[in-house]
Formats: C-alpha cells, sequence, structure tokens
C-alpha cells in the first residue's frame, strides 16, 4: 500500500478527508511531521479517455519515453511521477507551485495551499465571488505571463492545461496547480500546447476587463526567448 509506505517513510502522518476529487486523482488533506497540512493526491484507475489524453503529452517526450507498452497501472505510476518531475522543476525554477515533498507509485505528497482542510479557490472561483479587484487582476495577469516564461526559460517546460481553472489564489497571491501533463519545451507538440495555454490566459483575462497584450506578441517572445 502506497499510503502504507510513505506513513513508514516518515512522509505522512494522517490521512484527513477528501479535497477535492475527479475523474483522474483525488486529492486528501493530511497531515506531515511537526502537524503540517499536507495534499495527498491520489491517480485512480486509468479510463481509456485518459488513456488518450495521457499519451498526447508522453509521447515526444524525451522524459518518459517508457511509456510504450506498459500496463495500466505502471502508466499511472509514470504519470504521478511526471507531476512529481514537473512540479519539482517548477518549484526549482522560483515559480509558485505546490511544493512536492514525497512521491509513492500513484501517490505523490506535496504543500497544502489553503488552511484548516479547505482548498484555497480557484481563480475563476475567486474571480465570480468578486473577491478580486481590476488592479488584483492585472497584477494576476501579468505574474501568470511571468510563470509562463519562467516556465520556458528556467524550466525547460511547458504546462500545456494552464487556464483559470489550473491557478489558484492563497495568501492574495497566485499558486499554479495540475502541473502532470506539462511537456519538455523539446516536446514536438510543445510550441501548440504554449499557444494554447497563452490564448487561454489572455481569453480569461481580457473578459474580465484586463488590457491584455496580443497572444502572438507574447508567444513570439517566449520563442525568442529559447
Amino acid at each position: 500500500m502506497s499510503v502504507i509506505e510513505l506513513s513508514s517513510r516518515g512522509c505522512l502522518k494522517s490521512l484527513k478527508g477528501v479535497v477535492s476529487s475527479g475523474k483522474e486523482a483525488r486529492v486528501y488533506w493530511g497531515k506531515g511531521k511537526d502537524n503540517r497540512d499536507l495534499a495527498v493526491k491520489i491517480y485512480l484507475t486509468l479510463t481509456s479517455e485518459f488513456r488518450r489524453s495521457m499519451i498526447k503529452y508522453l509521447a515526444g517526450d524525451p522524459r518518459f519515453d517508457e511509456y510504450r507498452g506498459l500496463s495500466p497501472k505502471k502508466l499511472i505510476y509514470i504519470w504521478a511521477r511526471k507531476e512529481f518531475s514537473n512540479l519539482n522543476r517548477m518549484f526549482s525554477a522560483g515559480i509558485r507551485v505546490p511544493e512536492p515533498l514525497c512521491l509513492e507509485k500513484n501517490v505523490l505528497v506535496m504543500e497544502f495551499i489553503g488552511y484548516d482542510g479547505k482548498r484555497a479557490p480557484l481563480l475563476k472561483e475567486a474571480y465570480e465571488m468578486g473577491e478580486l479587484s481590476i488592479d488584483d487582476l492585472e497584477k494576476i495577469y501579468w505574474w501568470v505571463i511571468e510563470a509562463i516564461r519562467k516556465m520556458v526559460k528556467d524550466a525547460g517546460l511547458v504546462h500545456g492545461d494552464l487556464s483559470e481553472y489550473n491557478i489558484m489564489i492563497f495568501e492574495e497571491s497566485p499558486v499554479i496547480i495540475d502541473v502532470s501533463q506539462a511537456v519538455s519545451i523539446d516536446h514536438p507538440n510543445s510550441r501548440e500546447f504554449l499557444k494554447q495555454d497563452i490564448y487561454n490566459i489572455t481569453r480569461f483575462f481580457s473578459k474580465a476587463g484586463v488590457d491584455v497584450e496580443e497572444p502572438s506578441t507574447i508567444l513570439s517572445d517566449l520563442l525568442e526567448i529559447n
């Protein structure tokens, strides 16, 4: 059992309630050393739809070539390892993501973004609840653009699914989450993924009233960096 192994390694002291649940993974609130709040992400059984989506991001990423011919269970292990690796690279590059702490098979332990088992709101939720002023939104927009730049330049990655649904607002600052699909800039589709990320972010902030840059300008600048 992966959770038992993590406990024996001192990574996890106790597992609390479910924070969020989806088709691909379930996230629990946990406690670690010194009573630290943890997010424990358990990747679930592979569906055919999830497998097709997963292969799109694995095929062509030189870091995970061994995915071919593996059983569904082993593929889930690789997917968990991919998110752990991506978090490490982003965290080391100074991008605000949950700090990755431990990995065991299909279970990833990381920093909990929230308080007392209640997760921080997503950017979309904070915006719809009226918690963000136009000044806040402008600051967050430029923060996200800089985070995309750091991903490409310093971490060598493209998020691949960046939107208002993958950014939390915690202690008045953005935190990027859900990075399992992020690919190396050497991935043959990295440019298209980057283009889509920029489009998604531009669309959201433009609708929110922020004076945004043209997506093509941002993309050109990022490609010059790389």
